[in-house]
């Protein structure tokens, strides 16, 4: 699987993720912003990403 995860700050400031295929479109998102990207990354591992 060759899926991109990528790890940001929203507009409060708070970590969230998302999957996108590698055709380009969202496959998936955190439905809740994060204070600790730590917290962030440990939702994602819950969904699949594989650090």
């Amino acid at each position: 699987m060759n899926d991109k995860w990528e790890f940001y700050k929203d507009a409060k400031g708070e970590w969230r993720w998302r999957r996108i295929s590698p055709n380009g479109n969202i496959i998936g998102a955190s439905s809740q912003g994060y204070v600790n990207k730590s917290d962030c990354v440990d939702n994602a591992k819950r969904n699949g990403y594989i650090d």
